[in-house]
């Protein structure tokens, strides 16, 4: 299957605005990606990464998309995780030694608890589900409430395939589950905040877990 690529057109004031969305696996093998030896394959058409009692995990360690380092974006993603696993999604993030990374996580456990939060290496978890937090130019943490964390979490399917669609526009990111509106960031930290980085997948040390993704799409947005 080739990777899929679409343009959409979209009629703008008299003109046309061109996005491109882009498909970041192919469903068969790892290409275009990069990950620590013998943690990664695909399986049943998703990217996979276990870890067990006879073979642990004792270092986070992420599969990397080798394509770009993305700015104003959509990301979509469907991801399965077991039940006992830690992971997330990384974007506008830094590499680092032996596979590892720093940056922003969209992240996730697979009892539910962090799904919808945003996690940063920095700063631990920097937003909420149910949460609107501003980070002033000062560094100042500004926070308001826009949704019941346990009622959002209501549509997460523990040990099935949830969908993470993260947008990133100017300082905003957001973070929607199965189309629902988990949280966002508007992130002007003088030191911390970042603009532009890679997109990568965790696999996280602990108990045993499994940890699946599939239909990976990219569409890089038009700046303001």
């Amino acid at each position: 299957m080739r990777q899929a690529v679409a343009l959409l057109v979209i009629a703008l004031c008299g003109g046309v605005a061109v996005a491109q969305e882009k498909s970041l696996f192919n469903g068969k093998d790892l290409t275009g990606w990069d990950g620590a030896p013998g943690w990664w394959r695909v399986e049943d058409g998703a990217l996979t990464s276990e870890s067990t009692a006879q073979k642990p995990c004792k270092q986070c360690n992420y599969l990397i998309w080798k394509g770009g380092q993305p700015s104003d974006f959509e990301l979509t993603a469907e991801f399965r995780i077991s039940k006992d696993a830690n992971s997330g999604i990384q974007i506008r993030s830094e590499t680092r030694p032996e596979w590892d990374t720093w940056g922003y996580q969209a992240d996730m456990t697979g009892n539910g608890e962090l799904v919808g939060f945003l996690y940063h290496h920095e700063r631990g978890l920097i937003v909420g589900r149910g949460e609107k937090v501003n980070f002033t130019g000062e560094g100042k943490r500004e926070v308001e409430k826009i949704g019941n964390p346990n009622e959002l979490i209501k549509g997460y399917k523990v040990e099935d395939w949830n969908t993470y669609r993260v947008v990133c526009r100017g300082p905003e990111i957001t973070i929607y589950l199965n189309g629902v509106l988990m949280s966002q960031v508007i992130d002007k930290h003088p030191k911390l905040a970042a603009s532009t980085g890679i997109i990568a997948l965790q696999m996280h040390p602990g108990a045993p877990m499994k940890v699946q993704f599939k239909n990976i799409v990219l569409k890089e947005l038009k700046k303001d």
